[in-house]
């Protein structure tokens, strides 16, 4: 973790040491047994979280997956909700419920539903949502899946009954992405949105670093180390093919997507030092971003493709700064700390998540863009890789508790925060995906 970041590339934010990670490609793409799976731990309380019952669906005892308690975790997660007890009555979705039971139970919302196996084998999952309150109905919707999809079908639930009442869109059936290393052994992992379900896309005995999806979620750009130097791939996530897109002297590393898919800001030190260059996704001669002195590394883009965010010890220590996509000046971002790395820039352009050495502690950072506020969301030591949601409303990091790495999901206040406690291995360098397809 950061405290044990090693010197020799000044402050080696992406040096092929500093991360101690890579991988290569798997024949295919294997669902392993997830030993990483997760059990999730939900701490802490907002001052405006919404009251809601998600009732047991009918059926789901005798089902592979329960998708109430799957809804329930994810709403609970998300910091916006608070769970109401929905013990009672059975209750589907073609029931009215009793809504004075609900009030008096201080429930503002209750959803309901149920899960059958049809005659191919698959399953229809059912639910509806009530406004308890107004007693009214606020929709519901039916799917007819394998097996393998319940999970996701309930996360798209999750998705359905979070936007209708909180206005933003639901970010429970994303992917996140992440790094083990179990004893020799090196994975990336791609996961649900709450660490579960977890399959192994590439494995290795060489480390990586710096895993970054792309816009459309269906590509994987990585650092590999397997043949003894940092070189940037990106990997097809559901075929397990992959492309090589620098290799070139020196170190490749720090990939970012641009938001079009089309472009990759990377790190290199082909002309000396490590400085920023963009180059074509499928590979080709990259063009010098900046001109520095310095250590310039750590890419990424802002949602509107009109900046590009990155550290550079320019001033003499790592801060953030920013530069228009076509190159030029640079701006510093960052003043608050002497020691600040890992930009993450939240999906409206509003936030900036970073690492702040402090004290001798890393931890994560909130800044406001527009007023220059600075807020420590955390109370661990060893934080690091801020990812933002989708919708801009969590951010995922990897910290340090008990003395093994874990992830960690926050609200932006850091009032609410989810522990996945993984299994078997250390873990880190997380990346939340994009929106999914549905």
């Amino acid at each position: 973790m950061n405290p044990h970041r090693p010197a020799s590339s000044g402050f080696s934010i992406s040096s092929p040491v500093s991360r101690r990670f890579a991988l290569t490609t798997l024949a295919g793409t294997a669902c392993l047994p997830a030993w990483a799976q997760f059990r999730v731990e939900v701490n802490g309380v907002g001052l405006t979280q919404m009251p809601i019952a998600v009732a047991p669906f009918k059926g789901e005892e005798v089902a592979p997956q329960r998708p109430a308690a799957i809804v329930q975790a994810d709403l609970e997660r998300s910091g916006q909700f608070r769970p109401v007890d929905a013990t009672g009555p059975s209750l589907d979705e073609t029931s009215r419920p009793d809504v004075s039971l609900w009030r008096q139970r201080n429930a503002d919302s209750l959803v309901t539903g149920s899960i059958n196996r049809l005659a191919d084998g698959r399953y229809d999952v059912r639910f509806r949502l009530w406004d308890v309150v107004r007693g009214q109905d606020l929709g519901g919707q039916s799917y007819a899946v394998p097996q393998a999809d319940l999970r996701l079908v309930s996360h798209r639930i999750a998705d359905f009954v979070y936007e209708k009442l909180t206005g933003d869109k639901g970010i429970f059936s994303t992917r996140i992405a992440y790094v083990t290393k179990a004893g020799r052994k090196y994975n990336l992992w791609v996961a649900d949105a709450d660490g579960e379900n977890a399959q192994s896309a590439l494995t290795s005995p060489e480390p990586i670093i710096s895993p970054a999806w792309s816009p459309s979620g269906g590509q994987l750009a990585y650092v590999s180390f397997e043949s003894r130097k940092p070189v940037v791939y990106v990997h097809d996530v559901s075929t397990g093919k992959r492309r090589l897109i620098a290799n070139f002297k020196g170190s490749n590393s720090a990939p970012a997507w641009a938001p079009d898919g089309r472009t990759l800001a990377v790190t290199l030190s082909r002309d000396g030092g490590s400085q920023l260059y963009t180059i074509d996704a499928n590979g080709g001669e990259p063009r010098r971003l900046v001109q520095s002195n310095g250590i310039d590394t750590e890419p990424v883009y802002s949602a509107d493709g009109r900046y590009i965010y990155f550290v550079s010890d320019r001033g003499g220590a790592p801060q953030i700064y920013r530069v228009g996509v076509g190159g030029g000046s640079a701006e510093r971002v960052t003043f608050t700390g002497t020691y600040n790395i890992s930009p993450s820039v939240s999906p409206d352009g509003r936030w900036l998540a970073y690492i702040s050495r402090v004290s001798g502690a890393f931890k994560l950072h909130v800044m406001d863009l527009g007023t220059g506020t600075v807020n420590a969301i955390t109370d661990t030591q060893a934080d690091e890789s801020p990812s933002f949601a989708p919708n801009g409303r969590l951010i995922v990091y990897a910290t340090q508790q008990g003395g093994r790495e874990a992830l960690m999901t926050t609200t932006l206040d850091g009032k609410i925060k989810a522990r996945l406690a993984g299994q078997g291995g250390d873990i880190r360098e997380p990346d939340w995906g994009p929106f999914q397809k549905q």
